[in-house]
C-alpha cells in the first residue's frame, strides 16, 4: 500500500464478478466452460478473435475468480467456478422479489377488473 492509502498491488485489486460478465465474449466463454473445461485454443475456435484475445478474457475471468486454470500435461484447462457465479444470483434475488411482488399485484388488479366487468 502506498503512503496515501492507495493499493498498488494487482493481487489486492481484485476485479468483481460484474466486470467478468460485462463483456459479451466473456459471457460466451462462461457459457462454454460451464459445460466442460476447455483450453484457450479450443475456446478460440468458437470466436472470431485471436487466441491472445481469448487469453486476455480468461485472465480477467480468473482475476474475478469466475474460472480456474488447471494444468493437465502441457495443456491448461479452464473451468467455471460455479460458487462465484452464485454472487450474481444473490444480487439478482433482491430484484426477483420486487418483480414477483409487482406481478402479484398486477394479477390481483386484473382479477378485480375482470370481476367488475361481469
Amino acid at each position: 500500500m502506498q503512503p496515501n492509502g492507495v493499493v498498488n498491488n494487482s493481487r489486492e485489486m481484485r476485479r468483481d464478478i460484474f466486470q467478468a460478465i460485462a463483456d459479451p465474449t466473456r459471457r460466451a466463454i462462461i457459457t462454454l466452460i460451464a459445460v466442460q473445461a476447455m483450453t484457450p485454443n479450443a475456446l478460440a475456435e468458437h470466436f472470431d478473435i485471436t487466441r491472445q484475445a481469448v487469453s486476455k478474457h480468461l485472465r480477467i475471468l480468473q482475476e474475478c475468480d469466475v474460472v480456474r486454470a488447471k494444468q493437465q500435461g502441457r495443456e491448461i484447462y479452464y473451468q467455471l467456478e460455479i460458487e462465484k457465479m452464485k454472487e450474481i444470483d444473490k444480487w439478482l434475488e433482491q430484484f426477483r422479489k420486487i418483480w414477483e411482488t409487482r406481478f402479484s399485484q398486477l394479477d390481483d388488479l386484473l382479477s378485480t377488473l375482470k370481476k367488475q366487468k361481469k
